[in-house]
């Protein structure tokens, strides 16, 4: 029996489980892709809440993802909350290092700030993350707020991130799927573009208590298809299905503080 592929994610611990490394993971096995974790952060956090980050020193980030590449044939990485231009330097060292021809696939999910407002990622951190992990990428996939930080001025509907697009992909080169759940209407739409032009995405809209970690999973996805050997294009595809799915069937809790979701990734 053939070994499944591998895929590693980079990125931050998520104490509820929702979003983050451990979302991540649990995408890359419902996949049915070997999931390998490099950790940059411990985050104290729930839904609409982050309570406490503590990163991880580049170094130690550095050890983690050089033994996954020395000892593991991974095919796709996913980068989430990097935080800070040390650890987002010591994950470009290495991938650059990299013989293109064995360069995995890279899924840059842009984790810039949480849907409560806490920032994720350092100031200073931006201009290393757009010049030099950026080149990297396979694909870029920023939601609404990202997409603005990245383009520079605010976006106020969907239908703009089709126009944004191209421009992005010519700036940054790189393929850029511009997420558009944000906004409600009767469908989520997303938008790929790529040097070939755009592709419009559309599932239903499914009204959600919660949408915690619905980026990390979304991106997670994208990355366990490319590790699977989809195109891109199938591999979104078969992303967007998968989330709207986990939407539709997040579980709800009662708990002392009230109802709190999360996703089911399963």
């Amino acid at each position: 029996m053939e070994p499944p592929p591998v895929a590693v994610t980079i990125a931050g611990s998520d104490s509820s489980a929702g979003a983050g490394i451990q979302a991540d993971l649990k995408t890359f096995t419902y996949f049915r892709v070997f999931g390998q974790s490099v950790v940059t952060c411990v985050v104290a956090e729930v839904p609409g809440k982050v309570q406490k980050v503590q990163a991880i020193d580049a170094d130690t980030v550095r050890d983690q993802l050089i033994l996954s590449l020395e000892y593991f044939p991974v095919s796709a990485i996913k980068t989430g909350m990097l935080y800070s231009k040390e650890i987002i330097g010591a994950v470009c060292d290495i991938l650059e290092a990299l013989p293109i021809d064995k360069r995995p696939a890279v899924v840059v999910d842009p984790v810039m700030v949480a849907s409560s407002g806490d920032r994720l990622m350092q100031t200073d951190a931006l201009e290393i993350y757009l010049n030099r992990l950026f080149r990297l990428a396979t694909v870029v996939t920023p939601n609404r707020h990202e997409t603005a930080i990245i383009y520079g001025q605010s976006i106020e509907s969907a239908a703009e991130l089709e126009r944004i697009g191209p421009e992005l992909v010519r700036r940054h080169g790189t393929a850029f799927l511009l997420k558009g759940g944000h906004w409600s209407g009767e469908f989520a739409i997303d938008y790929l573009a790529t040097q070939s032009g755009v592709l419009r995405l559309s599932e239903p809209f499914v009204p959600a208590k919660s949408t915690h970690g619905t980026g990390c999973t979304l991106s997670a996805a994208v990355a366990a298809g490319l590790a699977l050997g989809d195109d891109l294009r199938t591999a979104v595809h078969r992303a967007k299905t998968f989330v709207t799915r986990a939407i539709a069937e997040s579980m709800t809790w009662s708990g002392q503080h009230g109802a709190v979701s999360a996703l089911k990734h399963w």
